[in-house]
């Protein structure tokens, strides 16, 4: 009996091998993008301490979404990501697409943030 495997263990599995070659750093954090079916979410992560720099998502007040699962909503998360980033300090990073293809709302997330001022 061949067992069913899930679209996320296969999306996890194609993460981990994409995280295997990048990594984030204090001077050039990990920009890390989640999306569920509902929510997008974005990270600024330094690796080598293991701590998130800044955060931005759907569900964000500043984000003022009516609704975090489509490209508009990804759009304004980007902005949000970039902006609080270069408050930080923080001006390059390297972006992990979280094992989803570049398109979409993933893709819509990298670009403004490269509008907002983020070099990756």
């Amino acid at each position: 009996m061949i067992k069913k495997v899930s679209r996320n263990d296969v999306r996890k599995r194609r993460h981990a091998r994409v995280r295997r070659h990048i990594s984030g750093t204090p001077e050039r954090p990990r920009l890390c993008v989640y999306r569920s079916s509902k929510q997008i979410y974005a990270q600024l992560i330094d690796d080598v301490n293991g701590k998130t720099l800044v955060a931005a998502s759907s569900l964000d007040k500043e984000a003022d979404c009516e609704y975090g699962g489509n490209v508009e909503a990804a759009r304004i998360v980007g902005k949000l990501i970039g902006e609080r980033a270069l408050d930080q300090g923080i001006d390059t990073v390297v972006f992990d697409r979280g094992g989803y293809i570049y398109h979409g709302r993933v893709a819509a997330v990298a670009e403004a943030a490269r509008e907002a001022g983020l070099k990756f």
